[in-house]
């Protein structure tokens, strides 16, 4: 396998077609939904990452009671930003316990650290999700080892269900503000001038608002 780093955000080596899931989750209710539908690996120290679907593409996975507990799971989501070596998608469950905190946990991963942000609403559509990006990812995959393209493991359906997060958004409107504002960056400049063509005054206050307070 590759060297991972001392504080284990470093490339890990995945057969094709597998994911290499953290020892942690061995016996869980995700796994044994992935189990039978693609090949898992349990790995020891894999912390802080929960999978790994390819050498440097991994899922930073956030439970609900991650999330009702406090801030505790940022620590692991900059670790691996700031490793620089891995591109870590962030998949939260999003609850009816936890879907009051939700808001402050998608504003710190996608605007803070511009992370990828997924959420689902149990194990088993996590179970899914993973499996669907491991499949994508398959089809279609990277030639730049050093990832210096933002998503570029990542399939476009990730980037829209993001972007569908936002306030006032939803699934008719991300694929209109992708089209004419293609990466988060990007939207997050926009003037509400740039933004009302595309999806109108009143959504365009939302999104220019949503960006603008968590700055």
């Amino acid at each position: 396998m590759e060297g991972k780093a001392a504080d284990g955000t470093g490339p890990m080596y995945v057969p094709f077609g597998h994911i290499v899931a953290n020892e942690k989750w061995r016996g869980s209710h995700l796994a044994q939904e992935m189990q039978g539908k693609i090949k898992l690996v349990f790995e020891d120290g894999l912390a802080p990452v929960d999978f790994y679907l390819s050498s440097r593409s991994c899922i930073l996975y956030i439970t609900e009671a991650d999330l009702i507990a406090g801030n505790g799971y940022r620590k692991r989501l900059v670790r691996v930003r700031n490793s620089g070596k891995l591109q870590g998608i962030v998949v939260v469950e999003k609850t009816q316990m936890s879907e009051q905190y939700f808001p402050a946990m998608q504003k710190f991963t996608v605007l803070d650290l511009g992370m990828v942000l997924l959420p689902v609403a149990s194990q088993m559509e996590a179970s899914c999700l993973l499996i669907q990006l491991v499949q994508e990812q398959a089809k279609e995959p990277s030639k730049n080892p050093l990832l210096r393209k933002k998503r570029a493991l990542i399939s476009e359906s990730a980037l829209l269900r993001t972007v569908q997060q936002i306030p006032g958004v939803g699934k008719v409107k991300a694929p209109l503000l992708l089209q004419r504002f293609p990466s988060l960056q990007q939207l997050s400049n926009a003037s509400i001038q740039e933004l009302e063509p595309v999806v109108g005054q009143a959504v365009a206050q939302h999104i220019h608002a949503f960006f603008t307070q968590s700055r």
